[in-house]
C-alpha cells in the first residue's frame, strides 16, 4: 500500500481589519476606550531656522495632547509619553530632546480638543490665546491654569508598533494651580470626574 501525503492543513489568512492575533482594530480600540486616561498637553520649542543668525526666526512652538502618558520611575524621576510615528512631535522629539507636560484641568477641555484636531492650522495660531510661560530649561510653553507643570529630557527613545516611546528624566515638576479636578479622556470623550 502507498502512502500519500496529507492534504495541507488551510491557511488562514486574517482580514485587513483583523491581526493575526484575532483581534480587530476597532475592537483593540472598544476595549481600551474604557480605561480613563488623564489628558495632558505635550510642548517642545523648534529651533531657530539659522541658529548662527540672530536676525533669523525664532522656531515655532509645537503642541500636541497626549492621553498615553505616564509615570515610569521616582529614582531617577522618569515619565513617559507615546507618539504616533512619524508626528510632527515625534519627528521633533527625535531632535530636540527637551519637551515638557502640562496636566490639563477639567476646565481646559477647548485646549485639548485644540491640539488633537487632525490637519490643523500653524500651531502658532493655537498658542495665540492661551496664556502660558516658558519653561526655563525646555524654553516650551507650559500652559497657565494646569494642575501640573513638567520639563523633560529624553532618556530614551522605544519603537512600539506604530508608535515611539518617548522616555524623559524630569527636570522640573511644578504644581501652580491646586484647583479643579482633572481632565479625563474616556469612551472617546473628554469628561469630568465624578
Amino acid at each position: 500500500m502507498l502512502n500519500t501525503p496529507a492534504a495541507p492543513a488551510a491557511i488562514t489568512v486574517p482580514s485587513p481589519s483583523r491581526h493575526a492575533e484575532g483581534v480587530s482594530n476597532d475592537e483593540f480600540r472598544d476595549a481600551l476606550s474604557r480605561l480613563a486616561a488623564g489628558v495632558v498637553l505635550v510642548t517642545a520649542q523648534e529651533a531657530p531656522l539659522d541658529p548662527d543668525d540672530p536676525g533669523a526666526p525664532a522656531g515655532e512652538d509645537v503642541g500636541m495632547t497626549a492621553t498615553a502618558f505616564l509615570s515610569v520611575s521616582l529614582d531617577p524621576p522618569l515619565v513617559l509619553v507615546s507618539l504616533r510615528d512619524g508626528s510632527r512631535m515625534d519627528d521633533l522629539l527625535d531632535e530636540q530632546p527637551m519637551w515638557a507636560v502640562s496636566v490639563l484641568s477639567e476646565s481646559q477641555r477647548h485646549i485639548a480638543g485644540r491640539f488633537a484636531m487632525k490637519g490643523r492650522v500653524s500651531d502658532r495660531l493655537l498658542f495665540a490665546d492661551i496664556p502660558y510661560r516658558r519653561g526655563e530649561y525646555s524654553g516650551a510653553p507650559l500652559v497657565g491654569g494646569a494642575l501640573a507643570t513638567l520639563e523633560c529630557r529624553t532618556e530614551q527613545r522605544v519603537a512600539a508598533g506604530d508608535h515611539t516611546l518617548v522616555i524623559g528624566r524630569v527636570l522640573t515638576a511644578r504644581v501652580p494651580s491646586a484647583e479643579g479636578g482633572p481632565l479625563t479622556y474616556f469612551r472617546g470623550r473628554y469628561r469630568q470626574l465624578g
